[in-house]
């Protein structure tokens, strides 16, 4: 069995295999799998479409030809705002949304954004708490933001990090 040193060796060795690259449209139908999975309401193929042009940041992570996850942002003047930040089931709780979000930071900071901003389900408390973790603060609610079953309606956490 490795040691711990070992392991951390082994696991930053598949980190490095990991690879981002721009979304294009042949990465559709492996975002679309993930996406319809992941959420009760999901983004349709033409929201992700729409994602696609030079006011967006579209972003999927790949290991050994594997989606792992993506994300969008849109930028702004002085902001990026975060729109989706999706992992595949399988990979979640394993490092590579914290990874995304490091890329997504350098990105900004790289357009020039101050700040990164966020909504987030209510009910979402293991994402509330990730990006409390990652430096996030609650900045404020809008009210039902998102759709939720029964034709209700879901508060959003609104969420923002200086950078």
């Amino acid at each position: 069995m490795p040691s711990s040193s070992q392991r951390t060796v082994i696991a930053q060795a598949v980190r490095d295999a990991a690879t981002l690259a721009a979304m294009t449209l042949d990465d559709l139908d492996a975002v679309m799998a993930i996406e319809q999975t992941v959420y009760s309401h999901p983004w349709s193929r033409g929201n992700f479409m729409d994602s696609l042009n030079p006011l967006f940041d579209a972003q999927c992570l790949w290991l050994k030809g594997e989606l792992l996850g993506y994300f969008l942002a849109m930028r702004g003047f002085t902001e990026m705002h975060l729109l989706n930040i999706t992992l595949a089931p399988a990979h979640q709780a394993q490092g590579w949304g914290r990874m995304m979000l490091d890329a997504l930071a350098l990105i900004s900071r790289h357009t020039g954004a101050q700040s990164l901003w966020l909504e987030v389900r209510q009910s979402n408390q293991r994402a509330l708490q990730v990006y409390a973790h990652y430096g996030f603060k609650q900045v404020g609610v809008r009210k039902d933001y998102y759709p939720a079953s029964h034709q209700q309606r879901e508060h959003a956490v609104v969420m923002s990090l200086e950078l």
